[in-house]
């Protein structure tokens, strides 16, 4: 049973961080368009397209990626440093956005790429395993191009289907599967204590 001490003793202290700042002022009227460009994209990456993917990007795009991934500035670096190395890893490749949603200039899908392991990829060598690739994208929309992807790429989970554990065993899912029991944080209630 927690008491009001033990309620305010849990509580954020102090100023609490602006949120969703980078979504305050959307413009809702270009929903439509954001969603004829995005759909438009997919199709050119499930299609292969490298050289002319610019039809869907600034040339002043960023990706950004997760650890493992990457950062790339640019579209030519976005071609050069995350098209050309995946698709040469990883062919057969086709896309499969499982949800989308769209809010003004905003986009955000989550779902797989499914694969054939083809050729190197983070110094393993081709298997020719079919490969699960599952992702999360968040993309913005400026005058009818993506300037903007903020990308989540389940590298961890597509190494393991290469038979190699990233987390040496110390994965939580071994909480999940009851080989280990998860720690407590410090208590800081007196019932806790």
């Amino acid at each position: 049973m927690l008491n009001s001490h033990s309620v305010r003793d849990t509580n954020m202290q102090g100023t609490r961080p602006e949120q969703a700042v980078l979504t305050k002022d959307t413009d809702m009227s270009k929903t439509a368009e954001t969603r004829q460009v995005i759909e438009n994209m997919v199709d050119g990456l499930n299609d292969h397209r490298i050289d002319d993917i610019g039809q869907f990007f600034a040339q002043s795009f960023r990706w950004m990626g997760n650890t493992g991934c990457g950062n790339k500035n640019g579209l030519q670096e976005f071609q050069d440093n995350w098209q050309r190395p995946f698709q040469a890893a990883f062919s057969d490749k086709i896309c499969v956005d499982e949800a989308r949603m769209y809010m003004g200039e905003w986009a955000a899908a989550f779902g797989r790429q499914e694969a054939t392991h083809s050729g190197e990829f983070m110094g393993i060598a081709a298997t020719g395993k079919k490969i699960e690739i599952r992702y999360m994208d968040f993309w913005k929309v400026v005058d009818g191009r993506i300037e903007d992807n903020w990308v989540m790429v389940d590298f961890p989970h597509v190494l393991a289907q290469l038979n190699v554990d990233i987390f040496n065993g110390e994965g939580w899912e071994a909480f999940d599967r009851g080989e280990k029991t998860p720690q407590k944080p410090a208590s800081t209630s007196p019932e806790e204590k």
